[in-house]
């Protein structure tokens, strides 16, 4: 068998992503204003973080554009998309150690009209193709953008489920972030066997095996945008997730368990 053909990366258009980040946190934002302290207390259902640590996550998150953009410039790009997905694991230590004692140094509304007037100040005039250093190495401003829609929008399904909100989501946030995280699939089992659909916002092959080319594929997975993304980041299994129906797979290379999740 030929090896897998290397799939061109997908493109963003940066403004709408810089638009969609903005937007996003702004509604993330509203909801952490109005926050209660016993809603602060629950437990976020990530380790051992509470609301409020996951919701200083969320403002940190943001805020690491603006840090990166008043560092000077790296000189080479070390990591793009989608690969960016595998990298995440290996900085989730010291990750959580900062969010502790980030969450601890003023209240969620400080943190939030914080981050919110420095990324208003910096991001409009930088350069998509501006190269900037974050934990995982060096990146395109673009492309860690695109990164910035996961963590929103993953955390803002996962701030809805611990606090008993209804936080909307950006459309073209929730649509940026499922296809990275698709396109993370692809790349993680390469090949034309199998097609998972998401719709409204993405399609994609994977997995190795006789390659479709019209037609119905013999192989096909679907679901939904927010089930897609809790299986992709280990929100919820696969077989969760075929049990409640919230994802159907037909043929026999349609089981994508040992695939999942793409990130954590």
């Amino acid at each position: 068998m030929s090896p897998a053909k290397k799939r061109k990366q997908r493109g963003y258009d940066v403004d709408k992503t810089r638009a969609a980040v903005l937007t996003q946190f702004a509604h993330v934002r509203d909801a952490v204003l109005v926050l209660t302290p016993e809603q602060l207390a629950r437990p976020a259902g990530l380790g051992d973080w509470t609301v409020r640590e996951l919701i200083a996550h969320l403002s940190m998150g943001v805020e690491s554009v603006s840090r990166a953009l008043e560092q000077p410039a790296p000189p080479v790009v070390e990591v793009g998309l989608p690969g960016w997905a595998f990298t995440t694991a290996a900085v989730a230590a010291p990750i959580s150690d900062d969010v502790k004692a980030y969450a601890a140094s003023a209240e969620p509304a400080e943190l939030f009209e914080r981050t919110a007037g420095r990324i208003t100040a910096l991001l409009p005039d930088a350069a998509a193709d501006r190269l900037i250093g974050v934990r995982v190495g060096a990146m395109r401003l673009g492309d860690f953008l695109v990164t910035r829609t996961v963590e929103l929008v993953v955390h803002t399904d996962d701030l809805n489920r611990a606090a008993g909100l209804d936080i909307p989501f950006d459309r073209q946030a929730l649509a940026t972030c499922t296809r990275l995280l698709a396109d993370a699939l692809a790349e993680k089992a390469p090949g034309a066997s199998t097609e998972v659909r998401i719709p409204p916002y993405a399609v994609v092959q994977c997995v190795q095996g006789p390659r479709h080319t019209r037609g119905t594929p013999p192989n096909v997975v679907e679901t939904d945008p927010l089930t897609w993304l809790r299986l992709a980041t280990g929100r919820t299994t696969w077989a969760q997730a075929l049990a409640s129906a919230q994802v159907s797979a037909s043929g026999e290379r349609a089981d994508l368990a040992a695939l999942l999740p793409v990130m954590s």
